[in-house]
C-alpha cells in the first residue's frame, strides 16, 4: 500500500533532515515511524483503560 501524506514545508524539511542523518529515504523513515506507532497504541490504550477502570471502580459498582 502506498500513502501520500501532505506535510507543511517545515515538517517536510525536518523529515528530510532526520532521514539524511539516519541515511534513510524519507519514505523509509516515515514507514518506520508508522510501524512504531502501530506497535504502541494497544499497549498504551490498555494501560489507560486500566487506570480509568481502577480510578472509577466505585462509581461503576454503584451504577451497576
Amino acid at each position: 500500500m502506498a500513502l501520500s501524506i501532505p506535510l507543511p514545508d517545515d515538517q517536510q524539511r525536518r523529515l528530510q533532515e532526520v532521514a539524511r542523518r539516519l541515511n534513510l529515504s524519507t519514505e523509509e523513515l516515515a514507514a518506520a515511524a508508522v510501524r512504531d506507532l502501530l506497535a504502541q497504541p494497544a499497549q498504551d490504550f490498555e494501560a489507560a483503560a486500566r487506570r480509568v477502570l481502577k480510578k472509577n471502580h466505585e462509581l461503576y459498582k454503584r451504577l451497576a
